[in-house]
């Protein structure tokens, strides 16, 4: 291997263990389980919160396509905006549900899905905005 190799995959090595950094003081969301409630799809999120804050309210609004052509927008959320505050302690998980109280339900099976991207996200805590980052997964 020559130099410049050398500095190409040590630079590549820094690069990625400074996402894994990055990714480790966080809050990263993927995708959790979806659920049949009503003959309705109701898809949810885990959030991991690796960052020192607790998290008061934690919403990813995902942009779901169905097989047909139609998109629908969810929200997700860690609990309800105004009610009982359920915070994300440091080194906890807690999964963003779909309040079907406060929602339209998405109309289709979970099988109608053909792609889920992010819209938005809003992260609380303490009554401002997470000093940490938000990374997702849909």
């Amino acid at each position: 291997m020559n130099a410049r190799g050398l500095v190409f995959v040590s630079g590549a090595i820094l690069v990625a263990l400074a996402g894994a950094a990055f990714a480790a003081n966080g809050i990263a969301v993927k995708r959790g389980e979806d659920a049949m409630v009503y003959g309705n799809c109701v898809p949810s999120l885990v959030a991991t919160n690796a960052s020192a804050q607790a998290i008061d309210f934690l919403q990813v609004d995902v942009v779901v396509a169905l097989r047909g052509g139609q998109e629908r927008t969810i929200e997700l959320r860690s609990g309800y905006r105004d009610g009982i505050v359920r915070p994300i302690a440091p080194g906890a998980s807690a999964t963003l549900h779909q309040q079907l109280d406060l929602s339209v339900p998405l109309g289709a099976a979970c099988s109608a899905i053909d792609s889920r991207r992010v819209a938005r996200t809003v992260c609380d805590a303490g009554g401002r905005d997470c000093a940490a980052a938000v990374t997702v997964q849909p």
